[in-house]
């Protein structure tokens, strides 16, 4: 049995990124943090395309077995690994609903898209030869009962990513995600650091949003829940895409409901998306 004392929960708050440029590089090392019913694991990656590390929260619930989903859990614009986490009791919704839920560092402004200059980070190609694959490999990790979705910036993540290759996830959803990038305010300020000043002759900013990237995947059976709360401002970003997905026949379950570009309502949206990927994977 582990013991508590082999390592404290991380507490690492909010900062830049080239604030935290400065971890030490470690070869994909592995820690666990010991829990009263299960082990929740700690993993730094040490990655190529990142140009730094990455670390990952991994929560296993307490009744885990071979046949136990995922879930690849995305955080918001100027956030980390651990927001979920210190938001909410991870390992009781793991244990509550029976998924394996992967919690991996976006940074504080990435977009979890790879940045316009090759020298600076490259997350989403990150994710497909590194993060997923050692994912894979280390969990067996079965691609229809393998899931993601996000808040917000990692709403736009999460979707992306699921359309860049369907195969590897049963369904995948969206919380308050910025669907669309003309629809954020940071995209003059913030996501100029990624795609590059921002202008109407930059096309980056248009084929890089997840509703100008449904084409290939017209027709798609694969679900998708978008849920946004009524008085959130990116509730039109919402709809716009599930609008753009029926158009195209693409499987999807669009939920408005009260709430804002909060944690109240993003604790809320994971509880109801994680009860959707249950039932849709039960199914």
């Amino acid at each position: 049995m582990i013991k508590d004392s082999l390592i404290s929960k991380p507490t690492i708050k909010n900062r830049s990124l080239s604030a935290r440029l400065h971890i030490p590089i470690i070869s994909f090392l592995l820690f666990f943090l010991a829990n009263s019913t299960t082990a929740q694991e700690q993993i730094i990656i040490e990655s190529q395309y990142l140009k730094c590390n990455d670390t990952v929260l991994v929560f296993t619930p307490s009744n885990v077995n071979e046949k136990s989903p995922t879930l690849f859990l995305l955080h918001g614009w100027s956030g980390a690994y651990s927001d979920w986490s210190s938001k909410t009791d991870i390992q009781k919704v793991s244990d509550k609903f029976g998924f394996r839920i992967i919690t991996p560092d976006g940074f504080y402004n990435s977009w979890y898209l790879n940045n316009v200059d090759t020298n600076k980070m490259q997350w989403r190609t990150f994710f497909d030869k590194e993060l997923y694959p050692k994912m894979k490999e280390r969990y067996n990790l079965d691609a229809k009962r393998t899931f993601i979705t996000g808040l917000s910036m990692g709403g736009h993540g999460a979707i992306n990513i699921f359309i860049d290759d369907t195969t590897r996830f049963r369904a995948a959803g969206s919380m308050s995600g910025v669907l669309n990038l003309q629809d954020t305010r940071l995209k003059k300020t913030q996501m100029n650091e990624v795609l590059g000043t921002y202008s109407p002759e930059n096309s980056l900013f248009d084929s890089s949003s997840a509703i100008n990237r449904l084409d290939s995947i017209k027709g798609s059976e694969k679900m998708m829940v978008i849920s946004c709360g009524a008085q959130d401002g990116l509730v039109k970003s919402a709809k716009d895409f599930a609008e753009r997905c029926n158009q195209m026949e693409i499987a999807n379950t669009l939920i408005i409901s009260p709430g804002n570009h909060t944690w109240d309502y993003w604790i809320f949206a994971l509880d109801l998306h994680l009860f959707l990927f249950k039932k849709h994977l039960n199914e």
